[in-house]
């Protein structure tokens, strides 16, 4: 009987050491993707005109990232209150293969944009993130290239 509880003792050791083990290398393969990411520049081109917008000023937004979701917030700095006014959310679940990475986009301010799937290749230098990709919305007749430029945002 000693030598069951021994042995029990022993296997319950190895199990939690080996489930610590597991959780540090879940940590480890974080997605470097993960976080606020505060959008400095997009640049849109449709039917050959190029549209940039520099995020600096009365505009604001970020997107933020966990393992499995992204949302994002656009909004003014004026609080509303001049010609200016905007607010614009959405989110939903994402995929990350390599460098390919897909909005499946779940919620949105903009309904029509709802349940649509958005392919960007993403870029991650340093604290920098560019995603490139075309997004297509076929019941609004859109069909653009979007490439924005964020910087990632470190805790306060």
């Amino acid at each position: 009987m000693k030598h069951f509880s021994l042995i029990l003792l022993v296997i319950s050791f190895l199990t939690s050491c080996d489930s610590k083990k597991e959780e540090s290398s879940q940590s480890a393969d974080k997605l470097p993707i993960t976080g606020t990411w505060q959008l400095l520049q997009g640049t849109l081109i449709e039917k050959g005109d190029t549209t940039v917008t520099r995020y600096a000023g009365n505009i604001s937004f970020i997107k933020i990232l966990n393992d499995t979701h992204f949302s994002f917030l656009q909004h003014d700095l004026t609080k509303g209150k001049d010609s200016s006014a905007v607010f614009v959310a959405g989110g939903g679940a994402y995929t990350l293969k390599d460098s390919t990475y897909t909005e499946h986009l779940e919620y949105c301010s903009a309904r029509d944009w709802e349940g649509n799937d958005f392919t960007f290749t993403i870029e991650i230098k340093g604290d920098t993130l560019v995603q490139r990709g075309v997004e297509k919305v076929a019941k609004l007749g859109i069909e653009r290239v979007n490439v924005e430029k964020y910087v990632r945002l470190r805790k306060l």
